[in-house]
């Protein structure tokens, strides 16, 4: 068996895959000037800067507020994610009461509105626990958050309504957003999150924002994801199409829906799961890639292969020499895990949504996601997003735009105008103002105001 030296690789593991990740660039191992934007708030930590960013970015549409977030924020001992999730926790639970006193008092706004705090509240202070499964707090924060969640969608008008997919056999959970009650068939958009996110956090990355341009929004979990990962224990899996394509069915089966105009907007990963649906599947009218993935797994292989001497730097170099050698992958990795928040969250995360116990079956099953031969099938107009500091898939929307054969447009956000990191977090409303009006003038649907 292949050994290598641990005292060695410790540093080079953690700095290579916290650049893989999106929380540093290239060419050093400090935040570039992308990064500052979201590092010199609160945290020092720039993988613990970004998630409270993608808090503050919920703001816009009422998903958090500001002061919450930073007093929150001020209390957390950065070295301790348990600290994290105590005191987001806590916090959701505070703003959990009030929404429950306004609701009893007969303040509707007042109480949906702190629901939907308490909503993201909830979601933060579960984020960093995937490492162990079994923890109980996963389950428990997660149906808090869903639970807070569907009492804001009931008083709503019209109301945010929760709907089930068929899918092999079981159901996939959804909500189905309407402009109005009228029953006019409408634009829809489907919206779907990635490796980590959950749809109600959708709420807040385009469903509300959809909804006030006329679009009826239709987001749900597909396997891997939120309630499906947590509840019904489905794994991620790369072949998306058999999910998309169910998800579609169900949308064209709504009296409420312009079939000729239905729209897939995928966001983080999903730029990898809804191109892989779309390319199977002729109804849809128009695709939003934000950022656009070729292949998920290439940017952190990449980083990582040329401090694995057995990868021969490269890589496909390092899945070879994983599948040749896992046990030696997963010694050099594990003895290192502990030392970064960022890289410990995302093998964690990984193992817990693809549903496997070792670093090297993550990457493995990572390994076999690509729109390789499959990008070239995709034929409605398709909209490829990149932002100038997203490093975790860096270079991936141009490789997926590249091998586009049908109409196509590329749109790049900047660190200059705030919204240069990963999915434009912190800065929504320019990112919805030029994706719905992209999508506006490829669908030409009858706007709302």
């Amino acid at each position: 068996m292949k050994r290598i030296c641990i005292s060695v690789l410790a540093l080079l593991f953690v700095l290579a895959v916290l650049a893989s990740a999106g929380c540093g660039d290239d060419d050093s191992s400090v935040p570039g000037d992308g990064q500052e934007q979201a590092a010199t708030l609160v945290f020092s930590d720039p993988e613990l800067q970004f998630q409270l960013t993608r808090a503050l970015g919920d703001t816009a549409y009422g998903g958090a507020d500001i002061g919450e977030c930073l007093s929150t924020a001020g209390r957390i001992d950065e070295g301790d994610v348990n600290s994290w999730y105590t005191e987001w926790y806590e916090t959701a639970e505070r703003i959990l009461s009030l929404a429950e006193a306004s609701l009893a008092a007969g303040h509707e706004v007042s109480a949906r509105e702190a629901y939907l705090r308490a909503t993201t509240y909830y979601a933060m202070a579960e984020f960093y626990l995937h490492g162990d499964p079994s923890d109980p707090r996963i389950r428990e924060s997660s149906a808090r958050s869903r639970d807070s969640f569907a009492r804001a969608a009931q008083l709503f008008s019209p109301p945010i309504e929760p709907v089930s997919i068929p899918y092999e056999g079981i159901t996939l959970p959804g909500y189905f957003y309407r402009v109005d009650d009228s029953g006019a068939p409408r634009p829809t958009i489907i919206i779907q999150t990635g490796f980590d996110g959950t749809q109600e956090e959708l709420y807040n990355q385009g469903a509300i924002a959809a909804v006030r341009r006329g679009y009826n929004c239709l987001t749900f979990e597909g396997p891997g994801q939120g309630e499906v990962i947590r509840e019904q224990g489905l794994p991620f899996r790369y072949d998306w199409e058999k999910v998309i394509t169910p998800v579609v069915d169900y949308v064209m089966s709504r009296p409420e829906v312009d079939q000729g105009k239905v729209a897939l907007f995928g966001i983080s990963m999903g730029g990898y799961l809804a191109p892989r649906g779309a390319a199977f599947e002729p109804r849809l009218a128009a695709l939003i890639a934000d950022g656009g993935v070729f292949e998920p797994w290439y940017p952190a292989c990449t980083s990582i292969a040329p401090h694995y001497p057995p990868s021969g730097g490269t890589a496909e170099g390092l899945v070879a020499s994983i599948r040749d050698d896992p046990d030696d992958f997963d010694q050099a990795i594990e003895e290192v895990m502990g030392e970064s928040i960022q890289l410990n969250w995302f093998i964690g995360n990984g193992m817990f949504t693809f549903g496997v116990d070792k670093p090297s079956a993550f990457l493995l099953a990572f390994s076999q996601y690509s729109m390789a031969g499959v990008a070239d099938r995709i034929s409605c107009p398709t909209l490829v997003i990149d932002s100038d500091n997203d490093t975790s898939m860096k270079g991936e929307p141009q490789r997926l735009y590249d091998a586009l054969t049908c109409p196509k447009d590329f749109i790049l956000f900047t660190t200059e105008e705030g919204a240069g990191l990963h999915c434009q977090m912190g800065a929504m409303l320019l990112a919805h103002q030029r994706i719905f009006d992209w999508l506006d003038e490829t669908l030409s649907p009858r706007g709302m105001q």
